[in-house]
Formats: structure tokens, C-alpha cells, sequence
């Protein structure tokens, strides 16, 4: 999740310390030998590197006046703001966000927007345009540096095309990068969603203590991004990571992509949402407030959501042994309840040394993961 695969170890070194010290505001050099475990040698080559190509400036800290100490206070590290902002653009199932954010990553502004994504991609991708038109308007900005955005489905690594003609049906044979492109002029790099997640996370929240781990996108579908040695694994293809149409035992559930029974029949907000409707047919349909609710009926459809996804999760935690299991999107901002489910399935399916070191918990970004995820990404773009 950090340099590209084919870069030198040096140079994905050098990228981590940088995002490091764009991620942390100010920061010293001891404290990146702490943060990084690198040895204090490669930490200096890498700063010196990023000085002198002017990613970064270093200089005294401030002292807050008498009685702050008779040392020289150390040398303060700070990324440098590049003039172009990039944006990221999250295309949900049901929604657009579209956002704005400096060179270094920090948000601008943000726009949100309802729409049924899967049915109507052309729509989606014009409205994403406008969305983003909009916010350049109101911040006064002319140009773009790079734009990232996620889609909810599976992309080809190769062509850049959606191949799922049942997950995405309108937006098969469609290339979003390309499409996009050709619209704004711009830079464009398209990703799958729970991958953008997972790159938030790695750099922003729960997955920056790892380098091995899973993130879980729980919203209408139900996505997977792989970290295996701090970079993502996409796959032979590009497709890795859809767990959200694998059957379950005993399960006959519809679902859009034309089998029954799959994973997120039973574990997605349209099937939680409905189980709740169903239970409370007098209370306004609500996920996340019924979700964080004290109710005894509605926290055991979570917690029972939550066993079912732990179960499937329990075998690739076998097969990957991660040393986290991070979960986002609306279901993972839902409350303890869901992550309880998870945990509890985790620990009884899983081998017990592998359950042992693994963390579980719900995504540091929320349900902003997959947008700040593509503003991290984006800023990797930049020309330096």
C-alpha cells in the first residue's frame, strides 16, 4: 500500500517515511526511527532524499519560552503543500461522495449524493463530473492534479474494464478511468472500493500498526481488500477480494447476481434493514440508529449478521493468517454488536494461534474509508 511493487526497497522506504511525515503534521527524526523500526541510517537517507527533492523541509521546533528545557530542541520534519489539490470520487452502491483535498491529502470540502450506482453508471459518472465541478467552483479551483476513484466491483487489472455483469450490470464494458479521463482532463486511476478502504486505513486509521491484514467493506455489498506485506493484492486479475456473492450452506435468499444464498443476502444493510422493518414494524426504518440503539432484538440481528460473516472470515484468516481484521462501511460503524458477532465466529472457527494475534475491530475512518483512502492515493500520483 505504499510505493509501487516494482520500485526499489530504497524508494519504498522513502515513500513510507514521507507519508509518515505528511500523515503525522510534524515529526522528528527519533520519532520516525521509533514509528518505523528502521535503523536510524536508513531513516536519514530517506529524509535526506525527500529534502532534496523538496518534499519536505526540516527546522528547529518552536520552544514555549523559559523553563522549556536548556537542550536544542530537535529538528521539526514537515511535508511541503504542492499548489494542485487532487480529488477522490467513492461510487457506493446507493452513493457518490466526491471530495477535495490538498496535495498532501488533507480534505478540502466534500459533496454526498444518492443514487442507485449499480443501475445507472453513465448517470453516476456524469453526476460524480458535476459534483466535482461544483466543489472546484466553490473552492476556486482551476486545475487537478490527479483524481482516484472507487467503484463497487470488480475492475480488470489489464484493461481497466468492470467485468461483472451481474454485481454491476450497467457498468460492463465500461471503463471508468477512461470515461472519467475524458471528462475532466484530469489524471484519473480507478480502484475497487474495499481496496481504497483498505489504503485508508493502512495510512490513516486501524491498519498502520500492519502490514498483514484485511479490510472488510460491510455496506450493501460485501467487499474484501488483502494487505500482505504492506501491499495490496488484487489478484491475477485484479478481482480479489469478492466475497460478497460466495453461497452459504442452507441459504436460498435471491440475490442480484442471479444465485441464491450468497454471503451478502444474508449480511448487507438492504437484508439487516429488513430483518429490523420486519421486527419493529412500528419504528422508522433507520440502520445505524436502530443499530446503535439498546435493544435487545435489534443488537442480536446484528450480532447474528455478524457470526455469519465471522464464519467466512474465520477461513481466510487460515489461509492468510493477518494480524487484523478491520471492518467498514455502514455496518462496520453499526455498533459493538456486529463486531462482537464477528469476533466471537472468528475465535471459534479459526485455528486458535491464529485467533490469538489477530485484532478485530471496526474501521478508525468509518464509513469514509474508501474516500479518504482515494485522496491518499491520489496524492501518490502527484508529479514530483
Amino acid at each position: 500500500m505504499t510505493a509501487s511493487a516494482s520500485a526499489s526497497p530504497r524508494d519504498r522506504t522513502r515513500e513510507d517515511v514521507f507519508r509518515l511525515i505528511r500523515s503525522g503534521g510534524s515529526v522528528t527524526r527519533a520519532q520516525l526511527v521509533k514509528l518505523t523500526g528502521l535503523p536510524r541510517s536508513t531513516v536519514n537517507h530517506a529524509v535526506t532524499r525527500l529534502l532534496a527533492e523538496g518534499r519536505v523541509t526540516e527546522a528547529e521546533a518552536e520552544t514555549k519560552g523559559p523553563g522549556s528545557g536548556s537542550g536544542r530542541p530537535a529538528a521539526v520534519l514537515r511535508a511541503v503543500t504542492r499548489e494542485a489539490p487532487v480529488a477522490g470520487i467513492d461510487f457506493g452502491h446507493n452513493h457518490i461522495n466526491v471530495a477535495l483535498a490538498d496535495s498532501l491529502g488533507h480534505p478540502l470540502a466534500e459533496r454526498h449524493m444518492e443514487l442507485d450506482v449499480d443501475l445507472r453508471a453513465t448517470e453516476a459518472i456524469d453526476l460524480a463530473v458535476q459534483l466535482l465541478d461544483e466543489l472546484r467552483s466553490s473552492q476556486g479551483v482551476d486545475d487537478l492534479a490527479a483524481v482516484v476513484a472507487g467503484v463497487p466491483g470488480p475492475l480488470d487489472i489489464d484493461t481497466g474494464l468492470v467485468r461483472s455483469p451481474t454485481i454491476l450490470s450497467s457498468w460492463v464494458g465500461l471503463a471508468p478511468r477512461q470515461e472519467l479521463e475524458r471528462r475532466l482532463d484530469v489524471p484519473v486511476r480507478a480502484e475497487n472500493d474495499a481496496v481504497l478502504g483498505a489504503y485508508g486505513e493502512r495510512h490513516l486509521g486501524a491498519g498502520r500498526r500492519h502490514t498483514d491484514f484485511l479490510y472488510i467493506k460491510a455496506s450493501h455489498g460485501i467487499g474484501a481488500g488483502l494487505v500482505v506485506g504492506g501491499q495490496p493484492y488484487r489478484g491475477s486479475l485484479g478481482l480479489a477480494g469478492e466475497i460478497g456473492h460466495t453461497p452459504l450452506p442452507g441459504h436460498t435468499e435471491m440475490c442480484r447476481c442471479g444465485n441464491r444464498g450468497c454471503l451478502e443476502t444474508v449480511v448487507s444493510v438492504t437484508s439487516l434493514e429488513a430483518q429490523i422493518a420486519h421486527t419493529h414494524p412500528n419504528v422508522e426504518p433507520g440502520l445505524l440508529r436502530l443499530g446503535q440503539a439498546d435493544d435487545h432484538i435489534t443488537q442480536r440481528i446484528f450480532d447474528e449478521a455478524g457470526r455469519t460473516l465471522g464464519g467466512m472470515l474465520a477461513v481466510l484468516c487460515n489461509l492468510l493468517n493477518p494480524t487484523a481484521l478491520i471492518i467498514g462501511g455502514e455496518l462496520g460503524a453499526s455498533g459493538d454488536a456486529f463486531i462482537e458477532g464477528i469476533t466471537t465466529a472468528v475465535h471459534r472457527h479459526a485455528q486458535p494461534a491464529i485467533a490469538a494475534c489477530l485484532d478485530i475491530v471496526p474501521a478508525v475512518l468509518g464509513t469514509r474509508a474508501e474516500l479518504l483512502g482515494a485522496l491518499q492515493l491520489a496524492t501518490t500520483l502527484v508529479p514530483r
